[in-house]
């Protein structure tokens, strides 16, 4: 049986103490999806394979949208002509989705074989990937105020309470984005972690919604290098999570002036990175 929300049940052995039985157990769902570019070069329209990953169904063409944003394919929702789903039938409709650009966006062709490369096995090359974001970007900017402890203790808990298919399942990653306030604003899960924000910066992309400047992104696993790096790309200055960084992503936090967040619980967190955003009360 599957569901609307990512999760399908499967037949399985629950062994305990007290039983040997056959049951019914949720599942979260996986299924590999194609996504396709066709943008204008000169007067021809130029149609290729971009990329192809696993991922849950739902929310696709949020993932696709953040996917081109983070891979800096597309700028805004302005460089969007149109998004199609295609393919083979899954739960969304398609396991193919094809983005057309505006006639206006321009495409290397060198580019889209480097993010094919790098992105098709869910990974970086992390000084590559440096070198290309210190082309690119500056380090995020200051805004003022300050964020208190009180309100990133709470932000797990918020996040626990919107986890739909991971309390059915505990199989799926989270991201969610809060203003400084507590609010939250929007929150995206999927069986990878990278999908999850790409997922949750797609929806604001397609919001045109890129003002991420003063929001507090709360990842509900470790953090790695490489969402670090799509953080910056979205320009988001705080980045906490329930779990433990790695190295190069706190490498990454400090020369990028990101406030890095780790072990947040109820009754307390580790600051790896830009303590001077935080209050403590």
């Amino acid at each position: 049986m599957l569901n609307d929300i990512g999760a399908t049940t499967v037949k399985v052995r629950k062994i305990d103490r007290q039983q040997n039985r056959i049951d019914d157990d949720w599942i979260v769902q996986e299924e590999p999806l194609e996504i396709r570019l066709k943008y204008k070069a000169g007067t021809d329209w130029k149609e290729r394979q971009l990329s192809i990953t696993m991922r849950t169904p739902g929310e696709d063409h949020d993932l696709v949208a953040g996917f081109l944003f983070h891979e800096n394919i597309i700028l805004d929702r302005g460089d969007i002509q149109a998004i199609r789903q295609m393919g083979l039938a899954g739960r969304s409709g398609g396991n193919i989705v094809e983005v057309v650009l505006e006639p206006g966006r321009s495409v290397n062709p060198v580019q889209l074989e480097r993010h094919f490369f790098t992105n098709s096995s869910c990974g970086v090359c992390g000084k590559a990937s440096i070198e290309l974001l210190y082309q690119q970007l500056q380090p995020v900017p200051d805004v003022p105020g300050k964020i208190t402890s009180q309100l990133i203790r709470s932000l797990p808990d918020r996040l626990g309470a919107e986890q739909k298919v991971f309390r059915q399942t505990g199989g799926l990653h989270a991201s969610a984005l809060f203003d400084r306030s507590g609010r939250l604003l929007t929150v995206r899960e999927d069986v990878g972690r990278h999908n999850a924000l790409d997922k949750l910066v797609g929806h604001m992309v397609r919001q045109d919604d890129l003002d991420m400047s003063d929001r507090i992104l709360l990842l509900s696993g470790r953090i790695s290098f490489e969402l670090v790096q799509k953080a910056i790309v979205a320009r988001i200055p705080v980045i906490t999570a329930v779990g433990a960084p790695s190295s190069m992503a706190v490498d990454l936090a400090e020369k990028f002036n990101i406030s890095l967040i780790g072990f947040a619980r109820e009754n307390g967190f580790n600051i790896y990175t830009g303590a001077e955003r935080i209050h403590y009360d």
